[in-house]
């Protein structure tokens, strides 16, 4: 088995309770709004990362990191975009089997056409009343199993 971590919109605030849900996994990916360069910097001290910038993302040092990504991971196809709305591909036509992405803060897991479509939510600042939350992705038996992981529970 092994296990993708996803997280989104952390705005520059990397918290305590991400780092301990993350701690294990294989591979994290970053779906934008990162904030601040140190966010990743503390991310691949977990594991290896993958990130793309988000529409705050607009300083010199986000420029480094892609509007979107494309990557095979344990036999997967990945696209990571910040803002699903902004999708310019047909995910099933192109033979990816998840899309994740933020920015909503929102956060879902749905299939459409075969493809899973992950939003982790907002692990960052709270905003309104949503939930503080990122993801796991575990594969198992050539299989994408996501869940969302409510950081609220931990702030407690």
């Amino acid at each position: 088995m092994s296990i993708i971590g996803v997280i989104s919109d952390t705005h520059g605030l990397l918290r305590d309770e991400a780092i301990k849900l993350l701690d294990g996994v294989d591979h994290i990916i970053h779906a934008g709004d990162i904030g601040k360069p140190d966010i990743v910097t503390r991310l691949e001290a977990i594991a290896p990362v993958a990130a793309i910038r988000g529409n705050i993302d607009v300083d010199s040092w986000a420029l480094r990191y892609p509007e979107t990504l494309r990557l095979t991971l344990f036999g997967h196809s990945i696209f990571v975009s910040h803002d699903r709305k902004e999708l310019t591909i047909c995910p099933s036509e192109e033979r990816i089997d998840m899309v994740i992405s933020g920015h909503s803060h929102r956060p879902s897991i749905e299939t459409t056409d075969g493809v899973i479509y992950l939003n982790p939510g907002s692990a960052g600042p709270r905003r309104f009343r949503l939930p503080v939350t990122l993801a796991t992705v575990e594969i198992l038996a050539g299989s994408l199993h996501p869940k969302i992981h409510h950081l609220n529970e931990l702030l407690r």
